[in-house]
């Protein structure tokens, strides 16, 4: 039997164990076994003597199964005693391996049939037992491995970035909207609460027969979706500077022409004309978009909410190759319409993700839409990262985002900071495993911040209590400070952010012990007011210079919140105009590329109910083909000012039909033995 057989029998591989074969004979006597030993010796002799030998070794290997038998008893005896092996096995070991090479070829066949035949539970147990010694190549394996690591942890620390472990201790070391993408799926915070056989049980045998996808991070491309053909979208890299890379996306001839119908259909205002849209182009971004809204209006979240992945994978597969998703130095300009729709797709999968319970992946890609533009914010952000960042129960990430940015973007003058900082410090006090000076340091801490935070907002206490169902103490409810002057006195700018605030983050002061704090910070705040703290003045001269008007990214946000505290307060200029889902509130400098051709208008015209007739046959049909545009357009703006004045006169005549009805009460009936017959 070869030497390769006996070390499968033994479990062992190639160069691990010495094998002392000398005790092992192929036949049934000594003189086989030398001239088995000879077969190498004289293999320089002519061809008739090697088959002659090599017909001898296969006769000895005719009875497989006694051999495997034998082996198998020689191989326990060898595993009982390979910690006493001798030191002279060494030379063994090489006469056996030239012995026995041109053996090894001659029995290549008998081999396998006796490895397929050999029972496995032996022999893997055997493999278990038996340690790899560590030789040259892996020591060089290891070395190159090693300088591998450490290139490529110079060229993290040169982009400024730390890819380390969440509990390595290394979190301090990367910047405050870091973004990672293992936290873009929502399936890895779903494994962390289900495991990943509940959330994967379903999925794994399906995977094997789903045809190929592109890979992506953000979404995973389902079989329910129409076959994937590119759009007409692109990105293209505007310019490199101070180590920002500055993108856009761009849409070509095509995708132009369909987003002129897109817009057409949406003028129709008929949600059908947008679903025939999207039977011809199935990833139109807008369409997509603009229907999600209607399906979420209609109160179908699923067909919502996979018109948005769809979107996002139409936009992951026309990335830039040099565009990153968790560099942090990528930027995309809001001004420029093609990349609006990235920003809301994005906004409207974090709040799918948020109402699906995946707080901490929607917190990922807060962080990610606030890293594409953190100088503008066009989405206004930082209105949500604190309260995603509390439910994620990050409360250390959001210290640090606070004090990082607090110095120049003054993030204490806004209401949702100024209450969520001093709850985070609250929570962190609360951990059993935090040091007891530790903790009374964030209690304390947390106690004057909240203080501060009543003192600098006092409207905000009544309307959050209103909305967690506590009634308030009448020593408070009376108080002239967190009383009904407060909220009259304030500012719809500074309402408008207190709405919002409050109607988003009162589920998190709905705990028991969150509310008891919030009570005795209450007392010490009214305490503090009946003896004229100065903090108390200085807060209200603040609210009067600050907070006069809200910009455009803070009224866009509260759109598309759709928090009703905070709508109600939106001002006339923003509640009057239309606001479309796939682009709400545009800004008003924005950066267009190519414009929208102008459509040929049909003016009120006195003609004759002939030409009325051929017009509606043929609508290009025009009796008066000489008359000029300039009249049309007067002609159209007269018959709109004549339209406004009619409808003006209606409404006031109906106001006057409602002022002079008066409504005659039936008589009486004093007798009520009196016949019908008696009324008229």
């Amino acid at each position: 039997m070869s030497s390769r057989a006996l070390r499968r029998l033994k479990g062992k591989q190639r160069g691990q164990e010495a094998l002392d074969l000398g005790e092992l004979t192929l036949g049934d006597g000594p003189e086989e076994q030398a001239d088995a030993a000879n077969v190498t010796v004289q293999s320089n002799k002519n061809s008739s003597s090697r088959k002659a030998k090599k017909n001898k070794a296969q006769k000895d290997l005719s009875n497989i199964y006694e051999l495997i038998c034998d082996a198998e008893n020689e191989a326990e005896k060898l595993s009982a005693d390979e910690d006493a092996e001798k030191p002279d096995g060494s030379e063994d070991v090489d006469t056996g391996k030239n012995d026995n090479r041109d053996i090894e070829k001659t029995g290549q066949k008998q081999e396998e049939k006796s490895a397929k035949s050999l029972s496995g539970d032996k022999v893997k147990k055997k493999k278990k037992k038996k340690k790899p010694k560590v030789t040259s190549e892996d020591t060089q394996e290891d070395a190159a491995n090693d300088d591998i690591d450490a290139l490529l942890e110079t060229l993290e620390q040169s982009n400024g970035l730390t890819l380390q472990n969440e509990g390595c201790g290394g979190s301090d070391s990367r910047p405050v909207i870091y973004v990672e993408h293992r936290n873009l799926n929502p399936e890895t915070e779903l494994k962390r609460y289900f495991g990943a056989r509940a959330v994967l049980g379903d999925q794994r045998p399906r995977q094997r027969q789903r045809q190929f996808h592109r890979s992506t991070w953000m979404t995973i491309p389902k079989d329910t979706w129409p076959r994937f053909s590119r759009p007409g979208i692109s990105m293209t890299l505007l310019q490199s500077k101070d180590g920002l890379q500055h993108f856009t996306f761009e849409h070509s001839r095509d995708y132009q022409q369909v987003q002129f119908k897109f817009l057409d259909a949406v003028e129709s205002m008929d949600p059908n004309n947008i679903v025939t849209l999207l039977q011809m182009n199935p990833y139109h971004i807008d369409s997509l978009l603009q229907l999600s809204d209607v399906c979420r209006i209609q109160e179908d979240q699923e067909m919502a909410r996979d018109l948005i992945e769809r979107a996002l994978y139409s936009f992951e597969c026309a990335f830039h190759p040099l565009f990153s998703l968790t560099s942090g130095t990528c930027r995309l300009d809001y001004l420029r319409p093609e990349n609006r729709a990235f920003y809301l797709a994005l906004y409207k999968h974090m709040m799918f993700l948020e109402k699906r319970g995946c707080p901490r992946t929607a917190l990922e890609y807060c962080r990610l839409i606030l890293s594409l533009d953190p100088d503008s914010d066009p989405l206004c952000m930082l209105l949500l990262i604190d309260f995603l960042t509390l439910r994620s129960r990050e409360y250390h990430s959001l210290l640090r985002l606070y004090q990082d940015w607090e110095e120049h973007r003054n993030l204490s003058q806004l209401p949702n900071f100024a209450f969520s900082i001093a709850l985070s410090n609250f929570h962190l006090s609360q951990q059993e495993d935090m040091d007891p000076e530790e903790s009374d340091k964030h209690r304390r801490k947390a106690d004057l911040m909240l203080q501060n935070a009543l003192i600098m907002f006092p409207g905000v206490l009544m309307p959050l209590l209103d909305l967690c169902t506590v009634q308030p103490d009448a020593a408070v409810a009376s108080h002239a400070f967190f009383g009904p002057k407060s909220q009259m006195g304030q500012s719809p700018a500074l309402a408008e952010l207190i709405g919002l605030y409050v109607g988003r983050t009162h589920v998190l002061w709905r705990e028991g012990g969150v509310m008891l704090w919030l009570e005795e910070c209450v007392k010490q705040v009214l305490h503090r007011v009946d003896t004229n703290d100065p903090l108390v003045e200085d807060s209200q001269n603040k609210r009067k210079q600050r907070y006069q008007s809200a910009p455009r990214n803070i009224h866009r946000h509260v759109l598309l919140s759709e928090i009703k505290e905070a709508t109600s307060t939106l001002p006339l200029e923003v509640t009057t105009q239309p606001v479309m889902g796939f682009d709400p509130l545009p800004p008003l400098d924005s950066v267009t590329s190519y414009t929208r051709p102008e459509r040929q208008r049909i003016g009120a015209t006195n003609e004759s109910t002939l030409s009325l007739f051929f017009r509606s046959l043929l609508p290009n049909f025009n009796l008066q083909g000489g008359q000029r545009q300039e009249d049309d357009d007067m002609e159209v703006a007269r018959a709109g000012r004549e339209l406004n004045q009619e409808v003006n006169r209606l409404m006031v005549a109906m106001r006057d039909m409602l002022a002079n009805i008066q409504f005659q009460e039936p008589p009486r009936e004093d007798n009520p033995d009196r016949d019908e017959e008696e009324w008229d």
